[in-house]
């Protein structure tokens, strides 16, 4: 006779909304391409930017540029921080954007959201 175990998952999703006006936070033109590189590395990494959408074959990775890449992961940052003033300092490379900055598919987003926390029962028969 088999045994049965419930395992309990609690999921707290954070969701970018990508409708709505508001700021953007982008790179600087004129910023050096290494400045620019360190800033984006230090977003995608410590700094939980959402930086999926700037992987190859992904809706934001053309241009494939340091540029377009280190804006989409700038901002992303900035929204998950609700558009703090100092979530995009970016050691000089980033500046705020009054325009949407959203090209074709890629869509930047404007604010972060979190949606309610789900919880999951799932019963495992051993």
């Amino acid at each position: 006779m088999g045994m049965v175990v419930a395992v309990t998952v609690t999921v707290t999703a954070m969701v970018m909304e990508m409708v709505g006006g508001g700021s953007w936070c982008v790179a600087k033109i004129g910023v050096s391409e290494e400045v620019l590189q360190r800033a984006l590395d230090s977003a995608c990494g410590d700094g939980g930017a959402d930086c999926a959408p700037i992987q190859p074959n992904r809706l934001c990775f053309s241009p494939n540029t340091l540029q377009a890449h280190a804006s989409y992961a700038f901002n992303s940052f900035y929204q998950r921080n609700g558009r703090a003033s100092n979530a995009c300092l970016f050691d000089g490379a980033s500046t705020i954007a009054q325009t949407d900055p959203s090209y074709g598919s890629c869509m930047y987003p404007s604010s972060a959201i979190k949606t309610p926390t789900a919880r999951y029962v799932i019963l495992i028969n051993l």
